[in-house]
């Protein structure tokens, strides 16, 4: 894997939270900020997915506003 070493700025709380964790880990800070980064886009992306997957099925269902969401949930709800 070919790394590039970069500098952020990062508050010392949050520094000592992420050096206490990687120690809890056994992992070097870099091992931990890479992993939380690759989980937090890993989850973006599939947040993304879904977001993209509602509105195609929306757009199948003629759903328009959140209007005709609360309807479509009431009719559910009232056996219609």
């Amino acid at each position: 894997m070919k790394t590039q070493t970069i500098n952020i700025s990062i508050p010392k709380s949050l520094l000592e939270k992420i050096d206490k964790q990687a120690e809890t880990e056994a992992r070097s800070r870099s091992e931990l900020i890479r992993e939380v980064t690759r989980r937090y886009i890993e989850n973006m992306e599939e947040w993304q997915s879904l977001r993209e997957y509602g509105r195609e099925v929306a757009k199948k269902m003629g759903i328009k506003s959140e209007e005709d969401v609360n309807r479509l949930v009431h009719e559910y709800r009232h056996g219609r």
